[in-house]
């Protein structure tokens, strides 16, 4: 059986507003109530094209004149991850990313700058076909995968 490779024939715009229709509804079917700060970093989320920490998402709701408390941001975070709506990506030095986890199962990987912190998306479809035959080989049914890869941005190599 041939590894299966996600193609990504949908835009962003409808990938992100399925995703924020798809968790608003989990949220709703999971009996969590209405909130401005919930709807606020559901809302941020579903703009973004990768991966975000905590902070930023605090920075980018207060800079767009959302007044939404950091603890708050926080725990819809946590409540996000929990039910496997966004992905929570260790990038090292402690420092975590949040993104969202889209329901097709589509997704990226990162390549991570340890000089000055850039982070970029990344596909493969070689690597995820790789992820796929290690998976059959060794007989255990990976439900989600996340790669980082770590070194020196061009920016940084030339300097």
């Amino acid at each position: 059986m041939e590894p299966h490779v996600h193609s990504h024939t949908h835009s962003h715009s409808r990938d992100s507003a399925d995703w924020q229709a798809h968790t608003l509804a989990t949220l709703s079917a999971a009996g969590h109530r209405k909130g401005g700060a919930r709807n606020a970093v559901v809302e941020l989320l579903a703009a973004q094209d990768c991966a975000l920490t905590a902070q930023e998402i605090d920075d980018r709701l207060r800079h767009s004149g959302r007044t939404v408390g950091r603890a708050s941001v926080y725990r819809v975070l946590e409540l996000l991850t929990e039910l496997r709506l966004v992905q929570r990506i260790e990038v090292g030095q402690g420092i975590a990313r949040y993104e969202r986890h889209q329901p097709d199962g589509d997704h990226h990987h990162h390549l991570v700058c340890d000089n000055c912190g850039t982070i970029e998306p990344f596909e493969d479809p070689s690597l995820e076909a790789a992820i796929e035959q290690v998976s059959r080989r060794l007989a255990f049914a990976v439900d989600e995968h996340d790669v980082v890869l770590h070194g020196a941005c061009s920016d940084c190599r030339e300097r």
